[in-house]
């Protein structure tokens, strides 16, 4: 009887330099379990789950837009998606990769999934803002989130290959990004599609679309919202609340969330576009968001992280964005010394707005 997908760990395979088959996998998570630090803990207990008989993984949700809620995810679809990972990223076996995102999360489970998969040589290290302080050596492919890469800039001289999820890459750190030598690549997904399912590479000035990996094909319903059409890590096509242009069936631009969209006096605003515009003249963490108004129904304001300074001259700078129409010009801003985030480090809209209603 032929072994299912999932036990076919790559014989390369490495984690923290421990090699491992799929039967090793129950005695290495046990110990990270028993012995291990607090973030290895979470590693433990999904290599107990993926050696286990079960064919699915439970896995929650970051909660970023929505409730956070736990959706089930085939053994086989991930190990499909980690294929597809390792073949558009050219990824060989032996390549040295790390993990720095916890692995509570669809994003820190599938990079060891590609490491079994894909025979890559996996290190792991405690998931902070810098996590490339927490090791000296070079990287040929990694994953983190913008947070995470801002505050790496000056040493991603040692990661060959960076993907950058979890929230939008602004146009302040893609001009970064664009003057150092690391191949960088915005992805596109969420739990439901396994982690990425399209990338966009952002050293690239050509490209300004996301293209998807190998057997996603993208469509959009009538809202002009993306649905996503891949049968190798998903029984049915997926409807997301992403409003997009479509360049093709494989390529698309991204403009923001459908169920975000702020109506002020009938004008309808895109949060994410605004925010994109903005992000060249705010370093802070940022967002914008609609707070209930009696006269506009709904008024725009922005929101910062950090210590007040002087709300006029930040909005007259704003005004002064040619970029902006009038209407995308927010009525107020407000600072929160720090914004709420989700379990994966995402920020937290709802609750962080709460801080100020």
């Amino acid at each position: 009887m032929e072994h299912p997908t999932w036990h076919n760990v790559h014989p390369d395979f490495r984690l923290n330099n421990i090699p491992s088959n799929f039967e090793g996998l129950p005695k290495i998570g046990q110990t990270l379990i028993k012995e291990g630090k607090p973030f290895e803990k979470s590693i433990g207990d999904f290599l107990l789950d993926w050696a286990s008989d079960d064919s699915t993984i439970k896995v929650q949700t970051s909660g970023s837009t929505g409730k956070p809620k736990t959706i089930v995810l085939k053994k086989e679809y991930m190990v499909n998606s980690a294929l597809a990972t390792g073949t558009y990223f050219k990824l060989e076996p032996k390549h040295k990769v790390l993990l720095c995102l916890p692995c509570t999360g669809i994003a820190g489970k599938m990079m060891l999934v590609r490491a079994m998969v894909l025979g890559l040589h996996l290190d792991c290290v405690e998931p902070s803002s810098t996590p490339l302080s927490n090791t000296d050596e070079t990287y040929d492919f990694v994953a983190m989130v913008p947070l995470q890469v801002q505050n790496s800039l000056k040493v991603l001289v040692r990661i060959n290959k960076l993907i950058i999820g979890g929230a939008p890459v602004d146009s302040s750190l893609r001009s970064k990004l664009k003057t150092l030598t690391v191949e960088a690549y915005e992805t596109y997904g969420m739990t439901e599609t396994i982690t990425h399912i399209a990338v966009k590479r952002i050293t690239d000035d050509s490209v300004n679309s996301f293209e998807t990996l190998p057997h996603v094909f993208v469509s959009q319903d009538d809202r002009e919202c993306l649905v996503i059409d891949a049968p190798k890590i998903s029984d049915e096509k997926i409807v997301t609340n992403d409003l997009v242009e479509l360049v093709s069936n494989t390529k698309f631009k991204w403009l923001g969330r459908y169920d975000s969209i702020i109506n002020s006096g009938g004008i309808k605003l895109v949060p994410e576009t605004i925010e994109e515009k903005l992000s060249s003249v705010i370093q802070s963490r940022f967002f914008v968001a609609g707070l209930p108004d009696e006269t506009l129904g709904q008024k725009l304001v922005l929101v910062v992280e950090g210590v007040s300074t002087d709300r006029r001259a930040l909005l007259q700078t704003i005004k002064e964005l040619k970029r902006l129409s009038k209407y995308e010009v927010p009525k107020e801003v407000y600072f929160v010394k720090a914004f709420s985030e989700t379990a994966t480090k995402k920020i937290n809209r709802k609750k962080t707005i709460q801080q100020i209603a």
